[in-house]
């Protein structure tokens, strides 16, 4: 299973992650975080370049075992506007989508665009018979965007709070063509 590592979304680009990229998603994410930190748990206030570096590490890892294909998000402009990926953690047959956005960027439609296109990617892919998103109940943006892409509610789950905001209930929607 290799998706492809650049995919045209019309109103953004989906680029795999490349280590030049550190500074700009370092900054990203740090303008970002009053958002990010009560859904997120790797969203601290500590973030720095040694962690996405290291994230973007990581992500060259798990592109190579096939477990995560994750991706820089860019305007048409070429700035950086947030990150997704598909990973297989849900198990055999299924793909979730993960993403968030930088604040400034948000409300613009560039993450629903993201989700339809990685959805179309992720279901041409061999094996996979479903593709997912999980949210926590809270996270109303998040649950928004999966909305607007096609994805429906298909499951809550009990789980342990990871965040600040994060409640004890998980959403796990699935695209329904």
């Amino acid at each position: 299973m290799e998706p492809p590592e650049t995919i045209d979304a019309g109103a953004v680009v989906l680029r795999r992650w490349q280590p030049q990229w550190v500074d700009e998603a370092t900054t990203a994410i740090r303008e970002s975080l009053p958002e990010l930190k009560p859904f997120l748990a790797w969203a601290r206030d500590e973030h720095d370049a040694d962690a996405t570096r290291a994230f973007i590490e990581k992500s060259a890892e798990s592109w190579a075992d096939g477990t995560e294909f994750t991706y820089a998000m860019f305007d048409t402009t070429g700035d950086l506007v947030g990150a997704i990926g598909m990973m297989t953690r849900m198990g055999p047959g299924v793909i979730e989508i993960g993403y968030w956005i930088r604040t400034s960027y948000a409300g613009r439609g560039y993450m629903t665009a993201a989700v339809g296109a990685l959805t179309r990617v992720a279901r041409t892919l061999p094996g996979i018979d479903r593709v997912a998103i999980r949210h926590d109940a809270a996270n109303a943006a998040s649950g928004a965007v999966a909305a607007k892409a096609g994805f429906v509610e298909v499951e809550r789950v009990t789980r342990d709070p990871e965040a600040p905001s994060q409640t004890d209930t998980e959403i796990i929607r699935e695209y329904r063509a």
